[in-house]
């Protein structure tokens, strides 16, 4: 059972990296820091490491990461990789250099990598998993408030506040577990939902200018130029994809949003009863059947992509009965 050969490794090794994906985002920093503070709350001894260039003032709240550390310190350690799909996408690349290498994902596994891996797709979260972990070895692990607000963080995120489909009643059991630790839901809904004044202004111009095909994809371009005129971080404007849902007749809502570092446009596709991470896939990324992203280049890509997703839903609905 990998969980089990999870922590018989967790207990042997004394120096532990911890790794998460790239463009970080609830779930992916809630699970990292949350097994960091399971581990240390219950082995004080251990050396426990998560190190990430990657920062983000949406979940600043929630703490920095370790400060770099020598090559040295990789070597001898237990690499544990979690939430992320495929080894191209973990941010840290450093993980190459550990002794042994621990992979716990959600995600549709297309690359498998790791000595040890614990992949379970129809999870809702990887703090689910994380959860999951704790629940399963109670009786050895400590969970403190403190790891059990990480992990729901990431189970509150991911999941669209419990609405996305992959949520069932273990997701919620679990959610249970972590709140009778001693979450304050009120002070982390807080720092994940209000707004800015120059957000909602921006929400508002979004409802004005967003288009949807003739079979029913609505979407959005941001443009670099609108990310400075209502004074917007790449994540804010990446947030964009979230005011699109709950369209009707629309199964698929796409987000474009044009990265002022990369040079590229990053895509985020999300969906309902209609899977799109093959579509993704095509476009140079991946993820869930109903929340991937991608990466695309010009308008020529991106419009070649509307095509695509429009011909998609267009087929769901042909053959397809009760998708409201």
């Amino acid at each position: 059972m990998s969980k089990e050969l999870i922590l018989q490794k967790i207990k042997a090794y004394s120096r532990i990296m911890l790794f998460r994906h790239v463009r970080i985002d609830g779930d992916c920093v809630g699970a990292t820091k949350g097994l960091k503070e399971i581990i240390k709350a219950t082995w004080p001894e251990k050396e426990v490491y998560l190190i990430d260039d990657e920062h983000s003032d949406y979940l600043a709240f929630l703490g920095p990461d370790d400060e770099p550390v020598d090559n040295a310190f990789y070597e001898d350690a237990l690499g544990i990789v979690i939430d992320v799909g495929s080894a191209d996408r973990i941010s840290n690349k450093r993980y190459m250099l550990c002794k042994e290498l621990i992979k716990i994902d959600h995600h549709i596994e297309r690359e498998p990598y790791g000595d040890i891996c614990w992949v379970e797709e129809e999870r809702s979260s990887a703090c689910e998993m994380i959860a999951d972990f704790y629940h399963t070895f109670q009786d050895q692990l400590v969970l403190t408030s403190r790891a059990a607000t990480y992990i729901y963080t990431g189970m509150v995120t991911d999941s669209g506040r419990f609405q996305y489909e992959g949520v069932t009643g273990e997701t919620l059991r679990l959610a249970a577990l972590m709140l009778d630790h001693g979450v304050d839901t009120e002070r982390l809904y807080a720092h994940l939902y209000l707004r800015d004044f120059h957000t909602l202004k921006f929400k508002a111009y979004i409802y004005e200018t967003m288009h949807i095909t003739e079979n029913g994809v609505a979407y959005v371009a941001i443009s670099r130029e609108m990310q400075n005129r209502f004074g917007l971080t790449f994540e804010e404007a990446c947030a964009s994809i979230g005011y699109l849902d709950g369209i009707r007749d629309c199964l698929c809502w796409l987000a474009f949003i044009e990265s002022s570092e990369t040079q590229t446009i990053r895509v985020r596709l999300r969906s309902r009863f209609v899977a799109i991470n093959t579509l993704a896939e095509k476009y140079r990324g991946g993820g869930h059947a109903c929340a991937s992203g991608a990466t695309i280049y010009n308008e020529e890509e991106m419009r070649a992509l509307l095509a695509d997703a429009d011909a998609l839903v267009k087929e769901y609905k042909e053959t397809h009965e009760g998708w409201l």
